[in-house]
């Protein structure tokens, strides 16, 4: 595989790297029309709504872990887990399975990596140049392709994650990924004591994690400054305990138009495919129109 730097001019000219609150950066995608992280800080998000939010810290106390980072990009998410862990348990080993569609990506994010620890460094520069890493502490790999089969594999495999990072762009954006189907198959990786965590908080993408069976817990914000700021994500699990139920306005959101989840039956179907059918399920469906909840409850 080419070097890194030798990709630099070409990378550049495909995503330019913009800087987040926190300081570090992030790229913007032509293909899906949003950036890969929150303006508000890519890494503060990586651990409050990732390696946080799947409780992380307390697991660290085992000797092994397993992640699953779904839409892996820049590999934050993988390396604010990777820190978190090694800070709590320095001797944890684990095992990190990553899907990314675009192999360019987590190359072009050597070049504009934050200041991760050199042990984490290390490991995202072997997942960007070689797809796998082998350490004492970590077995790493990336798979490169559709997420939508790569997650075939992992199924067939039996692999079990204790934590799940499921981070694609927004479902209106990227509907592929959101669908009961495939996070039916997410589900089914996910460890008996597992979280599953994403920043997305949709009504669409709630039912669709219930439909696969989980328990929804809300991530609320600390101090939301309007009334749409209810929540900055999701957490799953199994089992109900160890969440943080959702409000009764959450809850009514599910009933609600907004509630229908997406479908991708054979799990090959396009965006447009994928919104246009649950358009049209939208419009036949006999519930409450989702601005009449949203008038409800005082929602500007």
């Amino acid at each position: 595989m080419a070097n890194s730097q030798n990709l630099a001019p070409t990378l550049n000219s495909i995503w330019q790297p913009q800087p987040t609150a926190d300081g570090s950066f992030t790229f913007f995608s032509p293909e899906f029309g949003e950036t890969f992280h929150s303006l508000g800080g890519a890494r503060q998000e990586a651990f409050e709504k990732f390696a946080i939010a799947t409780d992380l810290p307390r697991k660290a106390q085992a000797s092994h872990l397993r992640l699953l980072d779904i839409c892996y990009g820049l590999g934050y998410n993988t390396a604010a887990a990777l820190e978190v862990i090694w800070q709590h348990n320095p001797t944890c080993q684990v095992t990190v399975i990553g899907l990314e569609l675009d192999l360019r990506v987590p190359q072009a994010a050597l070049a504009v990596m934050p200041p991760w620890p050199a042990s984490v460094q290390a490991i995202l520069a072997g997942l960007a140049q070689q797809q796998q890493v082998s350490t004492p502490q970590c077995q790493a790999q990336l798979f490169i392709g559709d997420a939508r089969q790569t997650i075939q594999d992992l199924v067939r495999q039996g692999f079990q994650a204790d934590a799940i990072f499921l981070d694609p762009f927004s479902p209106q954006r990227c509907p592929q990924l959101w669908t009961v189907e495939f996070l039916s198959l997410v589900a089914q990786c996910l460890a008996p004591e597992g979280h599953l965590a994403t920043y997305c908080r949709a009504a669409a993408v709630r039912a669709a994690l219930q439909a696969a069976g989980l328990h929804l817990g809300t991530l609320p914000i600390a101090a939301p400054q309007h009334s749409h700021e209810w929540a900055q994500g999701t957490v799953a699990r199994w089992q109900a305990d160890q969440l943080i139920p959702l409000s009764l306005m959450e809850q009514e959101h599910l009933q609600t138009r907004a509630g229908i989840p997406y479908r991708d039956p054979h799990l090959r179907d396009s965006a447009e495919t994928i919104r246009s059918r649950r358009q049209a399920e939208q419009q036949s469906a006999n519930r409450e129109s989702t601005s009449r909840w949203r008038h409800r409850w005082g929602i500007t």
